[in-house]
């Protein structure tokens, strides 16, 4: 019994350990965002129920992945299944093409980690 008490409490320290060692994302500038959401808008929307080439990105940090009415996403997307949070969308945003194989969105990314926290930040905004 000792034994478990003692791998119990290791294991709560290690896990604390672990979540202070995690970089937390660092807060973007919604408003640099907006000037970065230029390079997005060619084929997406930052209004409600406005569709482009791609979906609408109002309203886009919690909601489902492949989930705008009224958009034909392509099954690479659809089989993505994941919410659109801060970090899913901050690996996302680097390479599209990579975190979605067979996705139709053919934007390169955003490599400078500055400019996806800020469009991220501005995306934020979009409620």
């Amino acid at each position: 019994m000792k034994k478990s008490l003692f791998l119990n409490a290791f294991g709560v320290i290690a896990a604390g350990a672990l979540m202070f060692a995690a970089p937390a994302m660092a807060a973007g500038d919604a408003e640099a965002g907006k000037a970065v959401f230029k390079k997005c808008a060619t084929c997406h929307s930052d209004a409600a129920g406005q569709n482009k080439i791609g979906p609408s990105l109002y309203g886009l940090i919690g909601r489902p992945s492949a989930s705008v009415d009224k958009y034909s996403y392509s099954q690479a997307m659809k089989n993505f299944n994941r919410t659109w949070d801060e970090a899913t969308l901050f690996d996302y945003l680097a390479a599209p093409m990579k975190a979605v194989p067979g996705t139709k969105m053919s934007f390169v990314g955003l490599p400078d980690e500055k400019d996806r926290r800020n469009v991220i930040a501005y995306l934020a905004t979009l409620k």
